[in-house]
């Protein structure tokens, strides 16, 4: 099922003649994500050898599907960065500080799309911009969608489950430490993972 862009190799004039899948049309609205059956998570590698795993546990957001036009859907998302959670109170102590994200100044990590586009089946990549403390930079996340849903409550639900890779560096989060053995103590290059479920607003 085509949420966003559909590609095809018709011409223009073709393809705004198409009639508009049903299935489709019927998850047209406006969406919030709910945070309780969502994560956004992040693994990053520790020390050379290892993955340390994290997620924001305060996170809000929206979607809107479009489906007479699939490439207008959008998605934002506000993640508060003082949630962090690694299982590690001293860890996540230090990255609230001003050595990675500094959470008193720059409370929140946004991101709002600017393009969307179908990849082949229910795989899908959302382009926007992430900001991290003062900087916007561009990322793409690849996206599966994992169905729509009536739950035992009433609510219209939609699934996706996505990642990303980045480098923390482009965002300013340099901090590091050199190991005797070689190499550093964190990896400048983070895996970040999305589950997301989001419930269509009323009319």
């Amino acid at each position: 099922m085509g949420l966003f862009n559909r590609k095809n190799n018709e011409s223009a004039a073709t393809v705004a003649t198409l009639p508009v899948d049903p299935a489709l049309a019927a998850l047209t609205g406006e969406y919030t994500i709910d945070p309780t059956h969502s994560s956004i998570g992040f693994t990053v590698r520790h020390a050379m050898v290892t993955n340390v795993r994290g997620s924001f546990a305060e996170h809000e957001g929206t979607l809107k599907l479009d489906g007479a036009d699939p490439a207008a859907s959008t998605a934002a998302i506000d993640v508060r960065i003082a949630s962090v959670d690694t299982g590690i109170a001293d860890r996540d102590g230090h990255l609230r500080s001003g050595d990675f994200f500094d959470a008193e100044q720059f409370p929140l990590m946004t991101f709002r799309s600017t393009h969307a586009e179908q990849l082949g089946g229910d795989k899908y990549r959302i382009t926007g911009e992430l900001t991290i403390k003062d900087v916007t930079k561009p990322l793409a996340i690849d996206l599966a969608f994992n169905g729509a849903a009536t739950d035992p409550y009433g609510n219209e639900r939609v699934g996706f489950e996505g990642y990303a890779e980045i480098l923390r560096s482009d965002w300013g989060l340099t901090w590091n430490a050199a190991l005797e053995t070689g190499g550093v103590m964190v990896s400048d290059r983070v895996k970040l993972n999305f589950d997301i479920s989001a419930i269509k607003n009323a009319a």
